[in-house]
């Protein structure tokens, strides 16, 4: 251990986040590679940690001969003073060395609010910020993430960004990387031969023009860059890489355990969420292949709890089968099921008794909206019928405690939408004690946590505003009066984080100036409440003469230029448009397996479009 860090860690908190030396943490002898690849997640170990995506691109670039991949992870605000303090670089967990001394600077983001992190992330490496600073081909940043789907924002301070599912084109990218430097390009030969492979955007080799009115007029691509670039997607989920041998932390992390994914994808639609639209086909992984996944993970971790996880978990066709499968390797070790994303529609009641084995640890839904209408009109196709059939059937089973999810803000809502959250909070709690078969001598618990809506890229909402935050607290202080239940706790989310959160995600190239002057503020974990000032964001906006409201709370025309529109991840723009008239409309579209849509995604040639035909 550098004697600088073994100084510093008895002053600060959880000093199990920057040591390392965790079980299947891949150590290299450092003769025997030739690339080094620093995986960065700009955000806390225990949230790095938990994403499954960070495990499954570690497992496929340390796979490779010749490359060593290692951790980073952002330091929490006292590590970083002591390390800022002692003139202590950044650095990697397996092998303790400065990221300067790595080829390749990889960051995952999913979410917005980290973007900040990246720049302090890079200047506690010493990196130069902008990639127009940096000359040679190394070290090269790049980065990939839900967040980096409008990279824009961005832009100026990344290399090359990864669009769609990373397990292929990582691979052809540290092999083009590998290339180039034997071979002496350099750092513009090699941007140049990188935008050719499908699914990586540079930005440099895009030119963005504005209109007089702040709107950009023309995105246009130059040195031989395609004006479209395409994301990638793993075709087939059975042979996609799975970490059996993942990592095991030796501190508490928020995700400790066994993450099985089920399948990529979600045939659902719900016109608010990005994820829905942009992981697009649907793909399942065989359910033979998820047991032996589970049982080999297991094995090799120790751990006793696997979350059986997707985007809308209750929809894998043979999850009863699935569970069925594996419920004796379960009852023998030890090892506990959970089942996150559920949907009211298709709940099995029966399932949920056999993996709780009458715990009854609570149920989580998430209606999103409090009326008929307005489910109808983000598509989320489930009815309160449903719902309270689901819940009725669960109390009777011996369930005591639900959790629903809302969100508020949603384009067409009215204050009557706001009113009927409380309104169905109030038919479960009503369901619940009219219930002959409800456990004796136990009340009634309903947690409702409301989210404000943020409208995302390639969604048919995109082209949608946001409310101001004024509105959003508004319609926050009607649902909190229209509650009159001690049965009913309400939580909901920062009506200003969300409204950053939107300019970020809809924001072009002028905000990397607001970013970086934030930075230079102080801004550094700025996905943490804590370490957030909504005031040191505006005051950016102001000194850059940008109107964040001009991002986040401004309806756009369909045929406006979007900030992504070169960007392409299979949904067509004509269906966005199409789905986004219906949500006016209140007219929902069928789900993936009912019929299809024609949304664009067939172009893939996998998943349930190839079923279909």
């Amino acid at each position: 251990m550098d004697k600088k860090l073994e100084r510093i860690l008895p002053r600060v908190q959880k000093p199990a986040r920057y040591v390392g030396g965790e079980y299947n943490a891949v150590i290299k002898d450092k003769g025997t590679v030739d690339t080094r690849i620093a995986f960065c997640f700009p955000d806390t170990y225990e949230i790095g940690m938990s994403n499954l995506g960070m495990r499954i691109l570690y497992g496929v670039m340390n796979q490779m001969d010749g490359v060593w991949c290692e951790r980073v992870f952002a330091p929490w605000g006292d590590m970083e003073e002591e390390m800022r303090k002692a003139d202590m670089p950044l650095f990697a967990l397996e092998s303790g060395d400065p990221i300067t001394n790595f080829d390749i600077v990889a960051f995952s983001v999913g979410y917005e609010m980290a973007f900040t992190a990246i720049l302090n992330m890079l200047d506690l490496a010493k990196i130069p910020l902008r990639s127009a600073q940096r000359d040679g081909l190394t070290p090269l940043v790049i980065a990939g993430g839900t967040a980096m789907y409008n990279a824009e924002p961005i832009a100026d301070f990344i290399d090359l960004v990864s669009l769609g599912e990373g397990e292929d084109i990582t691979v052809e990218l540290v092999e083009l990387h590998r290339k180039a430097r034997r071979e002496g390009w350099s750092k513009a030969e090699f941007l140049r031969a990188a935008a050719q492979l499908d699914g990586i955007y540079v930005p440099s080799l895009y030119d963005i023009s504005y209109h007089d009115d702040g709107t950009v007029s023309a995105i246009t691509p130059r040195d031989g860059a395609p004006a479209v670039v395409t994301k990638r997607i793993v075709h087939d989920m059975n042979k996609a890489y799975f970490p059996v041998n993942t990592i095991v932390p030796s501190t508490e992390i928020v995700q400790d355990r066994v993450m099985l994914e089920l399948f990529r994808g979600c045939i659902r639609g719900c016109r608010f969420c990005q994820a829905g639209y942009v992981y697009r086909p649907v793909r399942n992984r065989s359910r033979d292949l998820c047991a032996q996944y589970c049982l080999d993970s297991c094995n090799d971790s120790g751990y006793q709890e696997v979350t059986l996880s997707s985007l809308s978990t209750s929809d894998y066709p043979p999850l009863t089968e699935l569970c069925d499968q594996l419920e004796p390797f379960c009852e023998s070790r030890h090892v506990n099921l959970s089942l996150p994303s559920l949907r009211a529609d298709n709940f099995s009641m029966a399932l949920m008794e056999r993996l709780q084995k009458g715990r009854k640890t609570g149920l989580t839904f998430a209606p999103e909206a409090g009326t008929q209408r307005l489910r109808d009109a983000i598509n989320k196709n489930l009815t309160e019928e449903e719902i309270l059939r689901t819940v009725k059937e669960a109390f009777g089973a011996g369930w005591t405690a639900v959790k629903l999810y809302f969100m508020n803000g949603l384009p067409t809502e009215t204050d009557e939408d706001i009113v009927g959250i409380a309104r169905l909070g109030q038919e479960i709690v009503d369901c619940y004690y009219r219930n002959p078969d409800k456990p004796k001598g136990k009340g009634i618990s309903v947690s409702v946590s409301v989210s404000c809506f943020v409208p995302k890229p390639f969604t048919p909402f995109q082209w949608e505003p946001q409310d101001t935050a004024e509105e959003l607290r508004r319609k926050q202080r009607l649902l909190r009066e229209s509650v009159t239940t001690r049965k009913i706790s309400l939580n909901w989310h920062d009506a200003d984080v969300s409204f950053l959160e939107a300019v970020l995600a809809r924001g072009d190239r002028r905000l990397g100036r607001v970013l970086e002057r934030v930075w230079r503020s102080g801004g550094r974990l700025d996905a943490w409440s804590e370490h957030l000032s909504v005031q040191r964001w505006l005051d950016a906006f102001a000194a850059c003469d940008l109107d964040p409201a001009f991002y986040a709370n401004r309806r756009r025309p369909f045929d406006e230029v979007l900030p992504w529109d070169h960007l392409d991840f299979g949904v067509t723009k004509d269906f966005l448009i199409r789905e986004n008239r219906r949500a006016w409309e209140s007219t929902t579209t069928p789900n993936c397996r009912e019929a299809c849509s024609a949304c664009g995604a067939a172009c893939f040639k996998g998943g349930i479009c190839v079923e279909r035909r």
